[in-house]
C-alpha cells in the first residue's frame, strides 16, 4: 500500500512522542508549535486546532506551506475573513452505496483511462482507508408485520445484485477499500458507533506510529453526525471524496467559526429532536452556509454524547460545513459504551489533553468570528413541516399551521373538512390525514433516549388500547443493530410491534424517498381528490416531493411524536389538547396520559445498553448476512462493463482523454435550460425517489425491456449515467419559470421551452435537441442553489445535458464545489441582483467572455440577448474559489485533473 503521510518538513519543531496503553506515539504538538513561533493558536477554536494539526503534519513546502501553518494563527485577528485557501488532507473517506457505487465507478473507469494513457492501472487505489456502508437501497415495501423485515431484505437483494456484484468486485480490486454489507445500518450511525476513533493512527515505513485527530470526508451531507464524537468532517459529493482517496489534498478556504453557547438544561418532556429542530431554524436565521459551527458552553456539562450527535448530524439543514463538539469526558464515556479497546480509550485521552484538546467544565472559551446563544430550557416540544427542515413550529402551533399552509401553500380554499371514502375499505380520508409515518435511521436512531422514549409510548398506547390508524402506513427503520438489540432486551419492541412499528430494515428509507408505495386504493383517493396528505418522520429532510409522489405535507418529529401521530392519524388535530384517540374503556386518551417521563427514559437506558451489546452486534460487521456472502464475482484489475446492464455502465467522462488538457473556451450563445427560483435543492436537480414510467428514465428502462415494476429508483441507478442524465432536474416538483399555465402559474415538473422553436418538451429532450444543434446551455437560480444532500449526480448529470455554468444569487457549499470538480463554472450576481430583477423570460440567448484567462472569484460580465436583439451586461463572480480549483476547471473536472497527473508520474 502506498503511503501517504510523508514527514512533515516540521517548521515549528514540534514533532513528538507520547505514551498510552502500553505503546509510543509520535504527534505534532500544538503547545510546542504555540512555543515556537504560533502565538495565540491555544485560543482557537477546537475545530480549527484539528486543522492546525492537519497542516504540521503535513507540511511540504507544497501543498503545504509554513505561510499557510501562519495563516492558521493568523485567524485569530481575521477570524476567517481573509479567505486564504489551505490544503486539507482528512484521515478517511466514508460513502453510502447511493454516492459510493458510481464512485467507485468512476475509479473503474479511471483504471480504463489510465490504460488508454499507457499508464498503470493499480495507480488508480485509494491511498487513504475508505469505508463504504451499503445502507441507502433498502425500500419500505412490507410494513406492519413480523415477516417486513425478511420480506424487504429478499426484495432489496433482488433489485440490487448487479450493484452488489459490482461492490463486492471493488472490494476485491481495490486496496484500502472496505465494504459493511447491507442490513448492518446506516453509514453515520456505524460511523459513531464503531468506525470512528476520535484520535486516529497509522503506521509509516520505519515502524513508528503516527497519532492523529480523527478526520474524514463523506459522501453523504450528513457526514456530519460524527463531529458529536469530536471527528471533524463533512459531506463532500463522490467526485471529491474519489479525490481524497487518491491522494490529493481538499482544496478549502480557512472558515469562519460561529461559537454556538449552550446554556441550562432541558425541560421534562422535551427530546433531543426538539433542541435539534430549534438550533436549525436558528442557525438558517443567523446564516452559517460555508461556516463552521462550534458548540460551547455549560450546557455541554451535561448534555449526552448522543443528542450531540443529532444536533451534529444536521448541520446540512442549518447550512454549516459542520457541527462540532470538542472531546471531553463525555467523549470518552461513549467510547467506552460503544465497545471501542481501552488502549484507544487511553489514547484519545492523553492525545487530547497534550494537544490543548480536552474540554472541560468552565474552561475559558476560545476566540470564534461571531456567537449566537441558547438557553436549552427555552426549547418546547417542536416539529418542523411542511416542506423545510427549518420550519420549526411549537407542537400546538402544528394544526392551525397546517390549515395555514393549506389555504397558502397549498392553495385549498373550498371545504378542506371534507373526507373522502377510500375504495374496498371501511374508513375515508381527507386534507392532513397522515397516510406515512416512519422512525427512520439518521438523525435519531442514534440516539437511545429517543427510540426509548418511542417505546415507551407505544407501551402505554397499547395499554390503554390505541394502534395505529388504517390509513397509516407505519415503519420502523433503524440505524444499526444496536438499536433492535437494545428495543429487544429492554421488551419494547413487541409494543412498537402492537402499534404497527416492526422492524423494516436497516438503513435510509423514507427520509430519502424510499418509503415504497401506498395501499393502491390509498393512492388513488389522494390523487383523484386532490388531497394534501401528511408524513410525520423522524428523520431531515422532509422537501417536497420527497418522502412520497402521493405526500404533499412532510412533517419532521422526534421518534415518539411519530408514534403519536400514527395513533391520531392527522395533523390537524392540536395533540396538545385533543384526544390523541379513544381508549379501550371509551375515555379519551390524551398524549399527556402516554408521554413517558424522563426517570423512565433515563432508567431504560441505563438496564439496557451496555458495552457488551456493542461488542456483540459489530463482532463481524464486514461479513455480511448469508445472501452478501452467497454474492459470487470475478476478480480482475479492471472492470468487464456488461453492456447489458441497467444498474452498472462504463461512464463517458475519460472517452477520447489526452495527456493535455483541451484549451477552455469561452461561452458564446448559449442558451437558458431552466429559471428556478430560491432552495433548489440536490432532490429537485437529481432525485432520489421513484421513476415514472413517462419520464426520460422511464422511458429509456423500457426501451431496456426492464418491466415498470422492477424500476427500483433513481437512487439505486446512479451506477447508470444513461438513467441520471435522464432524471436530471426531472423532480416532479421542480418549477422552471420558463413554463406557465394559462392563469400565470408555474408548472411543475421537468420540463423547458426550447428556443427559438418554442416548443415545450422535457429538459432532458431540449438538452439534447441543443446538443445536436451545437448550442451550448445555462441555468439561472435563486438563493442556495443546490441545498440538500451531497449528490454528485446534480452536477454530474447537469454537465451530461450540456450546461457549461449556473448563475445563481448563492449556493450550497458542497453542490458549488461539485459543480466545479465536474468542469461547470458557477457564478453568482452581484448583491440585489436576480434573474427576476432582470425581467430573463428564458428566451434569451448568454454568453460569457473571460473564461480562457479566469481566476478565483473573479469579477465578470455575462452578456445577455433579448428576443428583441437588445444587449445587456450583468455583472457576475465566478465562484471558481481557489488556484486548485482553477486548475479542476481547466482540466474539464477533477477526476481528469487527478488522472492526467497519475499518468503522467
Amino acid at each position: 500500500m502506498s503511503d501517504v503521510q510523508p514527514i512533515s518538513l516540521d517548521s515549528f519543531k514540534c514533532r513528538r512522542t507520547i505514551s498510552a496503553g502500553g505503546k509510543t506515539y509520535t504527534y505534532y504538538s500544538l503547545p510546542e508549535a504555540e512555543k515556537n513561533g504560533l502565538a495565540g493558536i491555544s485560543r482557537l477554536p477546537f475545530s480549527m486546532r484539528v486543522l492546525l494539526e492537519n497542516l504540521l503534519r503535513h507540511e511540504d513546502g507544497r501543498t503545504v506551506t509554513k505561510t499557510d501553518i501562519e495563516a492558521v494563527a493568523a485567524w485569530l485577528n481575521d477570524k476567517g475573513k481573509a479567505g486564504k485557501e489551505i490544503g486539507f488532507r482528512p484521515a478517511r473517506v466514508l460513502m453510502q452505496d447511493f454516492t459510493g457505487v458510481p464512485a467507485v465507478v468512476d475509479l473503474a473507469a479511471m483504471r480504463d483511462g489510465m490504460k488508454s494513457l499507457g499508464g498503470d492501472a493499480q495507480k488508480i487505489n485509494p491511498l487513504v482507508p475508505v469505508d463504504l456502508v451499503i445502507d441507502h437501497s433498502v425500500i419500505v415495501d412490507e410494513f406492519g408485520s413480523p415477516q417486513a423485515f425478511a420480506q424487504n431484505v429478499e426484495l432489496e437483494y433482488k433489485r440490487n445484485v448487479e450493484r452488489y456484484n459490482f461492490l463486492k468486485w471493488g472490494q476485491g480490486a481495490f486496496d484500502n477499500f472496505r465494504v459493511v454489507p447491507p442490513g448492518t445500518g446506516i453509514c453515520h450511525q456505524v460511523n459513531l458507533e464503531f468506525l470512528a476513533q476520535t484520535v486516529w493512527t497509522r503506521e509509516l515505513p520505519d515502524g513508528t506510529i503516527l497519532a492523529y485527530p480523527d478526520t474524514l470526508v463523506g459522501t453523504d451531507s450528513h457526514t456530519t453526525m460524527v463531529n458529536g464524537l469530536a471527528v471533524l468532517g463533512w459531506g463532500v459529493g463522490g467526485i471529491e471524496a474519489e479525490a481524497a482517496m487518491l491522494g490529493q489534498a481538499q482544496s478549502m478556504l480557512l472558515p469562519e467559526v460561529i461559537g454556538f453557547k449552550l446554556t441550562g438544561k432541558v425541560n421534562e418532556g422535551v427530546t433531543a429532536t426538539d433542541l435539534v429542530l430549534t438550533v436549525t431554524q436558528m442557525l438558517r436565521k443567523k446564516g452559517v452556509v460555508g461556516k463552521f459551527v462550534e458548540f460551547y458552553g455549560p450546557g455541554l456539562d451535561t448534555m449526552p454524547l448522543a443528542d450531540r450527535a443529532t444536533i451534529a448530524n444536521m448541520a446540512p439543514e442549518y447550512g454549516a460545513t459542520c457541527g462540532f463538539f470538542p472531546i471531553d469526558g463525555e467523549t470518552l464515556n461513549y467510547l467506552r459504551i460503544s465497545g471501542r479497546e481501552s488502549g484507544r480509550i487511553e489514547l484519545v485521552e492523553e492525545y487530547a489533553k497534550a494537544q490543548n484538546m480536552y474540554r472541560i467544565a468552565g474552561s475559558e472559551d476560545p476566540v470564534f468570528t461571531d456567537t449566537l446563544e441558547l438557553d436549552l430550557s427555552t426549547v418546547v416540544p417542536s416539529m418542523a413541516g411542511p416542506k423545510r427542515p427549518e420550519g420549526r413550529i411549537a407542537l400546538p402551533d402544528v394544526a392551525p399551521g397546517f390549515a395555514t399552509a393549506l389555504a397558502g401553500e397549498y392553495k385549498k380554499t373550498g371545504d378542506t373538512s371534507a373526507r373522502f371514502p377510500v375504495k374496498g375499505r371501511d374508513f375515508d380520508i381527507g386534507h392532513g390525514d397522515v397516510v406515512i409515518t416512519a422512525i427512520t435511521s439518521c438523525t435519531n436512531t442514534s440516539n437511545p433516549s429517543v427510540l426509548i422514549a418511542a417505546g415507551l409510548l407505544a407501551k402505554k398506547a397499547v395499554e390503554k388500547g390505541l394502534t395505529a390508524k388504517p390509513w397509516v402506513k407505519t415503519s420502523l427503520a433503524p440505524g444499526s443493530q444496536v438499536v433492535s438489540a437494545y428495543l429487544e432486551k429492554a421488551g419494547l419492541q413487541p409494543y412498537l410491534d402492537k402499534v404497527g412499528f416492526n422492524l423494516v430494515g436497516f438503513g435510509c428509507t423514507t427520509c430519502i424517498g424510499n418509503s415504497g408505495p401506498l395501499a393502491p386504493e390509498i393512492s388513488a383517493t389522494i390523487n383523484e381528490n386532490g388531497i394534501v396528505a401528511a408524513a410525520v418522520l423522524s428523520g431531515n429532510r422532509n422537501f417536497e416531493g420527497r418522502v412520497s409522489p402521493d405526500v404533499q405535507a412532510n412533517y419532521l418529529a422526534s421518534p415518539p411524536l411519530v408514534v403519536a401521530y400514527a395513533l391520531a392519524g392527522t395533523v390537524a388535530k392540536d395533540l396538545t389538547v385533543e384526544p390523541i384517540g379513544i381508549g379501550s374503556d371509551g375515555e379519551p386518551v390524551y398524549l399527556r396520559d402516554i408521554w413517558p417521563s424522563s426517570q423512565e427514559i433515563h432508567r431504560f437506558i441505563a438496564e439496557n445498553i451496555t458495552r457488551e451489546l456493542f461488542l456483540e452486534r459489530y463482532a463481524d460487521v464486514f461479513n455480511g448476512d448469508a445472501s452478501w456472502r452467497a454474492i459470487d464475482t470475478a476478480g480482475g484489475e479492471t472492470y468487464t462493463w456488461d453492456d447489458d446492464s441497467t444498474y452498472v455502465r462504463n461512464p463517458p467522462y475519460f472517452e477520447g482523454i489526452s495527456k493535455d488538457p483541451r484549451p477552455i473556451s469561452d461561452i458564446k450563445g448559449a442558451r437558458i435550460l431552466g429559471l428556478f427560483g430560491d432552495k433548489i435543492t440536490t432532490d429537485h436537480i437529481s432525485p432520489a425517489g421513484s421513476i415514472k414510467p413517462s419520464s426520460p428514465a422511464g422511458e429509456y428502462l423500457s426501451s431496456h425491456d426492464v418491466a415498470v415494476a422492477d424500476f427500483n429508483q433513481y437512487g439505486t441507478r446512479r451506477g447508470n449515467h444513461e438513467v441520471m442524465m435522464r432524471g436530471t432536474f426531472a423532480n416532479i416538483r421542480i418549477k422552471n419559470f420558463m413554463l406557465r399555465d394559462a392563469d400565470g402559474n408555474v408548472k411543475e415538473g421537468g420540463n423547458t421551452v426550447h428556443y427559438p422553436s418554442g416548443q415545450q418538451m422535457s429538459i432532458y429532450d431540449a438538452a439534447m435537441r441543443y446538443r445536436d444543434e451545437n448550442v451550448p446551455l445555462v441555468v439561472f437560480a435563486g438563493v442556495e442553489y443546490g441545498n440538500g444532500s451531497s449528490r454528485d449526480w446534480a452536477a454530474k448529470g447537469t454537465n451530461l445535458l450540456g450546461v457549461r455554468a449556473v448563475i445563481s444569487q448563492s449556493f450550497e457549499r458542497i453542490h458549488r464545489s461539485n459543480l466545479v470538480g465536474m468542469g461547470i463554472v458557477p457564478f453568482v450576481f452581484e448583491e440585489g441582483t436576480s434573474w427576476e430583477t432582470l425581467g430573463l423570460k428564458g428566451d434569451e440567448i448568454v454568453s460569457i467572455p473571460g473564461l480562457t484567462t479566469i481566476k478565483p472569484r473573479q469579477k465578470m460580465e455575462a452578456e445577455i440577448t433579448s428576443a428583441d436583439g437588445t444587449v445587456r451586461k450583468v455583472p457576475i463572480i465566478c465562484r471558481i474559489d481557489t488556484l486548485d480549483e482553477i486548475e479542476y476547471f481547466r482540466n474539464g473536472g477533477i477526476l481528469h485533473y487527478v488522472l492526467r497527473n497519475l499518468a503522467a508520474a
